[in-house]
């Protein structure tokens, strides 16, 4: 039994760490030109994307900016409509919301 346990721990770990590589490779290919992880750039830095949304709250926005930038309370938005698959907007609000608190 407790090696079932140990290696689903490490199964969990391994798929965690592949996501989060999925959300940076997400990241690198559509947002860097806009945001940095940490940095203000064009666009809001993740550290502070994260403490202020949801993750829901997160991919509504990426699915919709021009529909969801007043809910925000912004006065206008510039970020592009991103067409991602599933998979892409579950990685990258992951990506996201691992920087809440940083």
């Amino acid at each position: 039994m407790k090696r079932v346990l140990i290696l689903t721990a490490v199964l969990s770990l391994f798929v965690y760490a592949k996501e989060a590589q999925n959300g940076e490779a997400v990241f690198k290919k559509y947002c860097w030109g806009c945001h940095h992880q940490s940095a203000m750039a064009f666009g809001p830095p993740f550290t502070q994307i994260a403490s202020k949304r949801t993750p829901a709250q997160i991919k509504a926005y990426i699915l919709s900016p021009k529909s969801m930038y007043k809910t925000f309370g912004y006065k206008r938005s510039v970020m592009t409509q991103l067409h991602l698959s599933r998979s892409e907007l579950d990685a990258i609000t992951r990506y996201i919301v691992s920087y809440k608190g940083k």
